[in-house]
């Protein structure tokens, strides 16, 4: 027995290294994989009899129905004297009952069905959604269309949420990071409604009367859209819809407020906010672009090389060459209505502040001087390229990218072009998109911390006007 096993060993050991060499693991960098071939999904696109778009994509995987009304309307559109009105809307209609329901039985019930129907405005949108079990989907219909058409605004529910919002004002200055975020979007798009920010005094101005108006005039079915996804009856959904949105609904329907664009005045402003912290908070940047732009293609390769990957330029020298921050990165918020921004950003430790913002600032016009390296054109187009099929994970996501490509007013095609119009970029292209769209030299540069610990004082970067923190509450 002995014997034999010594044997079994040293025949083991022969095989081994034939093995090892036979079936020795491949090298990452090296190995070939067949070429990716993703097709996009598709979502069918209905008008109901009231004219109203509906885009539909079913999947009976799970018995779950989501549907997403988008409404052309957005805190663009409020006066500024009542700033902070759309957000209250966007909240109350939800929130405040609707159709004669009182709040807290709406409440119940959608618990009690596990649905959900969510409400709310941003810049340039107004969404109302639901998602429901599919035996429970007409019963939630009927409350999603209540709180999308006729929603009561509760008075108490108004006076809710006015609070809420004025208590937010009160923390607004607590975190530096939000201080600098508000304080970078007011710069650059000063003089217009995107750079408006709700006050205490425009939020205290804000009336149920207000929110019933506002609703009026923007919540119609000329003005809205539907994207619906998962496990419906096609005829019988669609019999829902009709009988929900009506034409009545479409009479004498007033023209939006014309919002002009934003204007491109590239001035540099050094802005400071006193904040006894340790850490220097930074932003600094300027306005960019709309999709309309033919660049948009060689903005988003040359986003992902400057400080959009965590193998980026700003990421490589700032955060690892240098150890001046954990997080840095810059993004360009391409416009879909109205002209985006370039925003570039990192927190330091007070003694850095300056070596930071200098070190950023040669970083980014670096990308103006000369033409990015091969590999880092190679990287940024796969990285775009194989990413592209992430923006598909769900059909609800599916067939609400759909529904906003109509909403903003994208090309036929778009998704369907974007991969190869990716592909056709080359190195003299985003060179002539970082000559374009960045200006270092123009950014609104916005600081906040404790100036006392500066390396070397703002004044080195331009004239600064400080930032008046200090929070008043009215009584």
């Amino acid at each position: 027995m002995r014997q034999f096993i010594i044997s079994v060993c040293f025949l083991l050991s022969a095989i081994t290294p034939v093995c090892a060499a036979e079936f020795q693991p491949g090298n990452p960098r090296t190995m070939k994989f067949p070429e990716l071939n993703f097709q996009i999904p598709k979502a069918e696109r209905v008008v109901l009899e009231c004219g109203m778009p509906v885009y539909l994509l079913r999947d009976t995987e799970l018995p779950i129905i989501s549907m997403t009304a988008m409404v052309r309307t957005g805190s663009v559109y409020e006066p500024a004297a009542k700033s902070g009105l759309s957000g209250i809307v966007g909240s109350v209609m939800r929130s405040g009952g609707a159709g004669g329901m009182a709040p807290e039985a709406m409440d119940d019930e959608l618990e009690f069905m596990a649905s959900a129907v969510e409400s709310g405005i941003g810049g340039d949108m107004g969404t109302v959604s639901l998602t429901a079990l599919k035996k429970n989907f007409s019963r939630t219909l009927q409350i999603f269309s209540q709180v999308l058409l006729h929603p009561d605004f509760s008075e108490k529910r108004v006076e809710i949420a006015r609070r809420q919002a004025i208590e937010g004002l009160r923390r607004q200055n607590d975190d530096p990071k939000e201080i600098a975020g508000r304080e970078i979007q007011r710069a650059i798009y000063a003089g217009h409604p995107l750079g408006t920010v709700p006050t205490f005094e425009s939020v205290s101005a804000v009336t149920r009367q207000d929110l019933i108006e506002y609703h009026r005039r923007f919540y119609r079915s000329d003005r809205m859209m539907l994207a619906v996804a998962g496990d419906f009856d096609r005829s019988g959904l669609l019999k829902e819809l009709n009988a929900v949105f009506t034409a009545s609904q479409n009479s004498a329907a007033p023209d939006l407020p014309n919002i002009s664009q934003p204007k491109q005045l590239f001035q540099g402003e050094v802005l400071y906010g006193k904040k006894d912290v340790n850490q220097t908070v930074i932003r600094m940047g300027h306005l960019g672009l709309t999709k309309d732009s033919p660049d948009i293609y060689a903005v988003r390769l040359l986003d992902y090389i400057l400080g959009g990957s965590f193998t980026s330029r700003l990421t490589m020298e700032v955060r690892t060459n240098q150890g001046l921050a954990y997080s840095v990165g810059s993004h360009f918020d391409i416009g879909r209505r109205f002209t985006g921004s370039f925003i570039a950003e990192t927190e330091t430790k007070a003694e850095s502040t300056a070596k930071a913002i200098t070190l950023m600032k040669s970083i980014i016009t670096g990308l103006t001087k000369e033409p990015v390296s091969d590999a880092e054109l190679s990287a940024a187009r796969e990285y775009m390229i194989n990413s592209f099929m992430f923006g598909f994970t769900s059909p609800a996501s599916i067939v609400t990218q759909r529904a906003r490509l109509e909403y903003y007013g994208y090309p036929e095609g778009y998704l369907e072009q974007y991969r190869d119009n990716i592909a056709k970029v080359t190195k003299a292209d985003i060179l002539n998109a970082a000559r374009k769209y960045l200006h270092p030299d123009a950014f609104k540069l916005v600081v906040i911390g404790d100036g006392g610990k500066f390396d070397q004082p703002l004044s080195t970067f331009g004239t600064v006007r400080e930032l008046d923190l200090k929070t008043t509450v009215p009584k």
